[in-house]
């Protein structure tokens, strides 16, 4: 069995609907025997650009989620902290309590139960004038209860901001996914209104464009053969995924979005990327376009919403969008709508 049959063998078991829509609307870089009626024409370059949306959103989401994971890691922080410290005044309130209770016991009713009962003892301290009725102890420990309790205020505003924060980009991320889902459905809704006849011309144009997307990958990937390096144990990682299907949020074995093919790719070369192409672009060292090489990662839209890695002769391997498979394809300035913005190299 070749290379290519074990891969379609792996997909056997996705539902018909999945597999009939990822046949139908794969991008094309060949002509077609046969040229589909205008009408067909203007729903796949419809249903592709609302697949290319699914794909932009949900790349957003993914960033919104990074985002997500690193405000919680702060809010966690600041929480233990705030915790730390309320104990820290919990201990000083006891310490002032045992305090008070001597008083008591040495100077009467009237002074102690005022240090016991006051909600502020370091209040309670001015309005006594000055220091001249309690220990040097007591002073002392009065001290750090007001220093104590005021960083805890402090950090306990820290928490709450920090909770706003985690609040809102919850809903972002909440948004974006919602966003994926609604571009996917118009999508079908789109397919759905195709006669029968013509739904079944759709869905032969396009498998005969993606075979010819197949052979040409295939073709293309020998380029990663002569790669050393991380960049090489990336890219023959990369190409061996050719075929898989695009799923927004999947990092393999068998199905891809564009950050989390790259991210696996780069983590079999021992370099630990996030499953976002808008965090990738903040790793490795910037490389202009006219200095690009093989294994260099290539960004683009704005904001930043795909990535894939480039394998020479203005080429990347990359999981393109809903609908496609993960392959090999050119770019320039733009890679579909979305403008190239510039590359990295890890």
């Amino acid at each position: 069995m070749s290379f290519w049959s074990r891969k379609l063998g792996a997909k056997s078991s996705l539902p018909a609907l999945v597999f009939a829509l990822t046949s139908a609307l794969a991008i094309s870089i060949t002509p077609i025997a046969a040229a589909a009626p205008a009408n067909l024409q203007a729903v796949r370059a419809e249903v592709e650009r609302l697949q290319e949306d699914a794909a932009e959103a949900g790349e957003n989401a993914q960033a919104a989620k990074i985002q997500l994971a690193k405000l919680k890691k702060q809010l966690e922080s600041v929480q233990q902290q705030a915790d730390v410290q309320k104990q820290s005044v919990q201990a000083i309130e006891k310490s002032l309590a045992a305090i008070a209770v001597a008083r008591y016991k040495s100077t009467g009713l009237g002074e102690g139960v005022e240090l016991l009962f006051s909600s502020d003892p370091s209040l309670y301290l001015s309005a006594a004038g000055s220091l001249e009725n309690v220990t040097r102890k007591q002073a002392i420990e009065l001290r750090k209860y007001a220093t104590a309790k005021q960083r805890l205020d402090a950090t306990s505003l820290t928490v709450g901001d920090k909770l706003r924060l985690v609040q809102a980009a919850e809903a972002r991320y909440r948004a974006q996914a919602s966003q994926v889902k609604a571009k996917l459905a118009q999508a079908e809704k789109v397919l759905a209104k195709l006669e029968k006849a013509d739904r079944e011309r759709l869905l032969k144009l396009q498998a005969m464009d993606q075979e010819e997307r197949r052979k040409y990958s295939l073709e293309q990937a020998k380029l990663a053969n002569s790669v050393s390096g991380r960049a090489g144990k990336a890219l023959k990682y990369a190409v061996a995924q050719i075929g898989d299907n695009y799923v927004w949020g999947a990092a393999g074995p068998v199905r891809w979005d564009c950050s989390g093919l790259t991210m696996r790719s780069y983590q079999q070369a021992g370099v630990r990327l996030p499953h976002s192409s808008r965090a990738q672009y903040g790793y490795g060292r910037s490389i202009s376009r006219g200095n690009l090489q093989p294994g260099d990662l290539v960004f683009f839209g704005s904001p930043i919403s795909h990535v894939g890695i480039y394998i020479g002769k203005n080429k990347m391997v990359h999981a393109p969008r809903p609908g496609a498979r993960v392959q090999i394809a050119e770019f320039s300035n733009y890679f579909g709508r979305k403008k190239y913005v510039g590359a990295r190299r890890l």
